[in-house]
């Protein structure tokens, strides 16, 4: 095989493994990190005109707790074959033998998000839940996406 091959097929390699990483990009997710740090300086006020009165608050010396809980099921359709509701993992529907039939599979995404405000003053943003990595983050944007357009449009990410 000839370099130029060998070169050719290896750019397509690249631009595979590109394109594979491009798609699992979670939008809602970049934009919950970045509110992580755009939120920080915003009033109380201003906090709880955007994302509402907290499912749970607690005062602990001079700073106060809001955290505030979003959380969503999905259903996907799971098609399986097998007998008395056998599957594959998660997965369990109702057939005879080689006959397909559909079952469903069910997904949790949930977020906690706790601010911590001192004087007034949202200090620091955490994100905690079952959930994790990019699934949770997703599920976080749903807390936190009406305060950022009270944050200085200069510092915003542009939109998806």
């Amino acid at each position: 095989m000839t370099m130029r091959r060998r070169l050719l097929r290896w750019s397509f390699v690249g631009a595979g493994a590109v394109l594979g990483l491009a798609s699992c990009a979670n939008v809602a997710a970049d934009r919950a990190l970045f509110a992580q740090n755009a939120l920080v300086g915003m009033p109380k006020a201003t906090l709880l005109s955007c994302a509402g009165v907290p499912d749970r608050q607690a005062v602990v010396d001079n700073r106060e707790y809001f955290t505030y809980r979003s959380s969503r099921l999905v259903s996907y359709p799971s098609p399986t074959v097998g007998l008395y509701g056998g599957g594959w993992g998660p997965r369990y529907g109702y057939g005879w033998g080689g006959w397909p039939a559909y079952g469903s599979e069910i997904t949790s995404f949930d977020c906690d998000a706790t601010f911590s405000l001192r004087n007034g003053v949202v200090e620091r943003v955490v994100y905690g839940g079952t959930s994790g990595g990019a699934t949770r983050l997703g599920q976080c944007y749903a807390i936190v996406q009406n305060c950022l357009p009270q944050t200085p449009v200069a510092s915003a990410p542009p939109n998806p």
